[in-house]
């Protein structure tokens, strides 16, 4: 069994997007990202600190906007529509998840494409079914995936792969790369009858639902290659959706957790930014 470790490849990716960044302050451009947060949850605390650690690194500019959680969902979408507006912007993001009284598809969608750091605009989603030509702002996770499985030197092309979870984020544009890639590729969400079925057919299982110790490892095959994406807490500790010591005793390639997708997550972020940056400056320049 080999570790797929996310945290090493980041910094690679992050290392590059820090020459980038120096590249583009040496001709006079700043690249800049607005994070909007609404509330206080913990979990969207840790993860803005990772972001702004990352960005802090990578030279790439911060500002973060903090809202009550009584905001009201027509009061957000100014705050939007304004960083839509700033010329000195080049990412938009908006904390996940936000209050309940907000209609998050809404937002997303008010987020200018070319801003769209995180990729969930259904413009950016939209632009991966063409090809892997048309990847560019990505939704960071399964990009972040790709990358470490490219690091490693798995290509997927042939492979029968199964992908647990179908959100729009997560699931099913990895369930769209994996394809853009030529794997056979499986979905699988909470209505699939027959799970273990479906996990123990995969040379590739990729899993992202929240749910610790969901795949055990009489579901894996022997020799699979396992992706947990999965983040959740238990007894105080990180966890993944996968039983880590049962299956990478089976596995030939396993993601930790933590240490695995969410500093890929943290890493594509910063790429997508400079990418949105680089293109809306050309832009300007025509």
């Amino acid at each position: 069994m080999k570790l797929l470790d996310g945290k090493l490849v980041s910094q690679k990716v992050l290392s590059e997007v820090k020459e980038d960044v120096e590249q583009l302050k040496s001709d006079g451009i700043s690249p800049k990202i607005a994070v909007v947060m609404v509330g206080d949850n913990p979990a969207s605390l840790s993860y803005i600190k990772q972001k702004r650690k990352a960005c802090e690194f990578t030279g790439i500019e911060w500002e973060q906007i903090d809202l009550p959680e009584s905001t009201k969902h027509e009061k957000l979408i100014e705050v939007v529509e304004e960083l839509n507006k700033r010329k000195d912007m080049h990412g938009i993001l908006v904390q996940l998840p936000l209050p309940d009284h907000i209609y998050t598809p809404e937002v997303i969608k008010a987020i200018d494409p070319k801003k769209d750091v995180d990729g969930f605009h259904a413009y950016n989603l939209g632009k991966m079914f063409l090809s892997t030509d048309f990847e560019e702002l990505a939704p960071c996770t399964p990009m972040g995936v790709i990358k470490m499985l490219d690091e490693y030197g798995i290509d997927v092309a042939g492979m029968d792969a199964t992908v647990v979870g179908a959100s729009n984020i997560v699931g099913k544009p990895m369930s769209t790369m994996l394809l853009n890639r030529q794997a056979t590729v499986t979905t699988c969400h909470i209505k699939t009858k027959d799970l273990k079925k479906n996990t123990l057919n995969a040379d590739l299982l990729i899993v992202g639902v929240g749910k610790a110790g969901l795949i055990t490892a009489d579901m894996v095959k022997d020799g699979a290659i396992v992706v947990d994406i999965g983040c959740n807490r238990v007894d105080g500790k990180l966890c993944g959706d996968v039983d880590f010591d049962e299956v990478a005793a089976k596995a030939s390639y396993i993601t930790p957790v933590p240490g695995g997708c969410g500093p890929m997550t943290v890493a594509c972020l910063m790429e997508n930014t400079v990418i949105a940056c680089e293109r809306l400056t050309k832009e300007k320049d025509l």
